[in-house]
């Protein structure tokens, strides 16, 4: 441990800088003030106004302070106006709330202690609260039956689930490795002397029969896939216990279990309506490529598709021919086209709406890399554009196609501070299943099979010094806070984020791997100081912090607690940054490999515990995919223990690259301390770590692992005690 003095003061330093990159909100030109109880348009102090119309009055250069109390939320509020803050009066609680309070409960069942509620026809939701309690949706027990995977679904002896109404509301859930899974029903029907069920067909497509495994840079090994049952739930028959609770959507009936001495005409009952309480968004929003197919080509072309050597889609056009050419009209600011760099790639000109573009342009490069930026349009003046590639020899091969809708203009200077988060729901899952990928992020239903993830009750899309402080997150049905769509320069400090049904924080993309245009990535994001725990409660495979790709981020001293899954998820793309002869070594029959912008970024001072409780391959420190070799990233002074399902407490997973992880303290008896499972995963210095565990796995390509001290009986050495006082939250 003789770098831990130097460690320490090192994280701290990297703290200081990545925080003066988010600017304090400038002094307010004016101020507004709202209430739950508020009314008139003056908004002052001692008269303020409702939060709808102080919202209408918010400005740039104002803040807007909320007084204590209830705001009870019928839509999301769209925040985009740049240079404004909304904070808590000093010494007062605001709660933003997206669910409404149901009374007048009724006995039901007196034989099974179940009430009943009128909530109006079609009300749609995933979640209810009782009393500050998170209520259990009506399920089986744990494998309560034996069930046989079917071409359609499941069979199982039981015979009673057959007589189970609404049953295209009921879920079949599975837990397998390190998914999460879940699909709605088609149909129960009577089998024998037991029952047939079948899943909704297009997720059973997806989570069954052809599981969605698009490969690098958006996955790795699809498996596992929904083959068995843990639990069925949302029936009306599957009310057995005490604090569940089940909604009749078609006729309105909202029934409940009261715990033991509970008093449901006292209770406070909340059902989440909303799926985001407050977003903010500039432009452009999400960035998303289309397939080669869409341009227009002139002249001798081939077109591939199949090719399973990380195309777009694996499909691509191209050209030996001196002349032709590819076109591709777009209404937008600006164009990236992405092709393939080749040592036999070659020159090509380009057109922009029949003007010239005087500077070179060449395919060629050292070594195969797919998915490159070959041309980047920029700040074009927002209209329709053509853009036109013109092969000068000897090889042009298109990819795809990535518009720039709107010219980047971030919202920015936004800082919202002191407010209380609550009751949101998250009702797609209900309708197309939930087809899990890894770490919360999952599958659109419909193909190309786009990545998707859970909306958060605070959402900035494409912010820039944006500051969320102070703030509390709970009783929610996603996450509780995320920065997408090149989110720069911003922090998440100094909250409380618990009992959320998907993740705590989520920063960045998956699916903008590919950009050379900082303006568009993902930079400058630091998540300090957070306490963030009991995340995942409905969907397992969630994690307390997750960051897709991105730049210069730091996650610094959150302490995080009680998951499902994993503490910190950094990266992604698996091996698509790795180099081919690795991909070969590690059994890879064909390559696929490009570039990914992520690097610089650093997991510092945090105290990660009770995590990996459910699913597995996991673990509290967990990266993916490589990093910037230019760039390093690191892993510092954090202490994880206490992780019963992990693999490797620091798991440095498939494709990871250029981290130098060191002087952290590692306790847990079950498991490795440290692992690297393949040749993809390389050039990673691990030194100076402390661990009462000896166990680890090894088989990356140049992973040196020095200088480890393993304690045993609990006896550390003063220098890991000063890790683990220093850990967590600082303030």
């Amino acid at each position: 441990m003789r770098h831990l003095r130097l460690a320490l003061g090192l994280a701290a330093a990297v703290v200081t800088t990545a925080s003066l990159a988010v600017p304090a909100t400038a002094a307010p030109d004016t101020a507004f003030y709202a209430a739950p109880g508020g009314f008139g348009r003056t908004c002052v102090k001692y008269q303020p106004c409702t939060l709808e119309t102080a919202l209408d009055r918010l400005h740039s250069g104002s803040v807007l302070y909320l007084r204590g109390g209830t705001y009870r939320l019928s839509r999301t509020i769209e925040l985009n106006q740049s240079n404004v803050s909304i904070r808590a009066y000093p010494g007062e609680t605001p709660v933003l709330t997206g669910a409404k309070r149901i009374t007048g409960f009724t006995l039901s069942d007196p034989a099974k202690n179940i009430y009943v509620a009128r909530v109006p026809r079609g009300t749609d939701t995933r979640q209810l609260f009782v009393d500050g309690t998170r209520a259990e949706r009506a399920r089986t027990a744990l494998n309560s039956a034996t069930f046989t995977a079917t071409a359609t679904g499941f069979t199982t002896p039981d015979p009673s689930l057959a007589k189970v109404t609404n049953q295209g509301d009921v879920e079949v859930v599975q837990e397998n490795k390190w998914k999460h899974m879940r699909c709605p029903l088609s149909s129960i029907t009577a089998s024998g002397t037991g029952s047939a069920l079948t899943v909704q067909p297009d997720c059973w497509q997806d989570n069954n029969v052809s599981v969605i495994n698009s490969q690098f840079p958006f996955n790795g090994n699809g498996l596992p896939k929904l083959d068995g049952v843990s639990w069925l739930e949302n029936a009306y028959q599957f009310l057995t216990e005490p604090g569940q609770w089940y909604l009749d959507r078609g006729a309105g009936k909202l029934y409940y279990m009261p715990l033991p001495g509970q008093n449901i005409a006292k209770a406070d009952v909340e059902l989440p309506l909303l799926d985001t309480l407050v977003e903010a968004s500039g432009t452009p929003g999400h960035i998303a490529p289309v397939d080669d197919s869409a341009g227009t080509y002139s002249g001798a072309w081939t077109s591939s598709t199949g090719r399973q050597l990380g195309d777009f889609q694996d499909g691509v056009h191209a050209t030996q021919a001196a002349g032709a050419s590819v076109s591709y009209t777009f209404t937008g600011a600006g164009l990236d086209v992405l092709g393939e760099t080749t040592a036999d790639g070659g020159a090509f000109a380009v057109t922009v709406d029949g003007k010239r573009d005087p500077a070179a342009h060449s395919s060629h490069g050292d070594v195969r890399l797919a998915q490159q930026v070959l041309y980047s349009a920029r700040n074009l003046r927002p209209g329709r554009h053509t853009v036109t590639l013109t092969n000068a020899g000897p090889n042009l091969l298109v990819d795809a196609f990535a518009v720039t809708p709107q010219a980047v203009r971030p919202v920015h200077d936004v800082s919202v501070s002191g407010l209380t988060f609550t009751g949101t729901t998250w009702t797609l899952p209900s309708h197309v299943g939930y087809i899990d990928n890894r770490a919360g992020v999952q599958w659109a239903v419909k193909a190309p099979h786009a990545p998707l993830r859970p909306p958060a009750a605070l959402e900035f899309h494409r912010g820039k010094n944006i500051s969320v402080a102070g703030n509390t997150f709970t009783h929610l049905g996603d996450v509780g806070v995320a920065f997408t769509d090149g989110t720069q320069d911003s922090s998440i400090t100094r909250n409380l984020i618990t009992d959320t049904s998907a993740g705590g924080v989520a920063v960045g993309e998956v699916d903008d791997y590919y950009l050379t245009d900082p303006s568009r990535m993902t930079l400058d994001t630091t998540i300090a100081d957070n306490t963030i725990t009991a995340v995942g409660q409905d969907y397992h495979d969630a994690v307390g912090i997750w960051v897709g790709h991105g730049r210069q981020t730091v996650i610094d001293h959150n302490e995080i607690a009680h998951t499902p899954y994993s503490g910190i998820s950094l990266g992604w793309g698996w091996g698509w940054a790795s180099p081919c002869e690795l991909q070969a070594k590690q059994g890879l029959a064909v390559c696929r490999r490009g570039t990914i912008y992520s690097g610089d970024n650093h997991i510092l001072g945090n105290n990660i515990h009770d995590v990996m409780r459910t699913l597995l391959d996991g673990g509290p420190i967990y990266t993916l995919g490589g990093q910037d070799p230019k760039a390093p990233s690191t892993v510092v002074g954090n202490w994880v223990h206490d992780a019963p399902h992990n693999n490797n407490m620091l798991y440095h997973d498939e494709g990871s690259s250029y981290w130098d992880t060191h002087d952290n303290v590692v306790s847990n008896q079950t498991g490795r301390w440290v692992g690297m499972w393949t040749p993809t995963i390389h050039d990673i210095a691990i030194h100076d770590n402390v661990t009462d565990n000896t166990v680890v796995k090894n088989l990356g390509t140049n992973v040196v692992i020095t200088n480890t001290t393993v304690v045993t009986d609990g006896n550390w050495p003063p220098a890991a005690k000063a890790v683990m006082a220093a850990s967590g939250p600082r303030i």
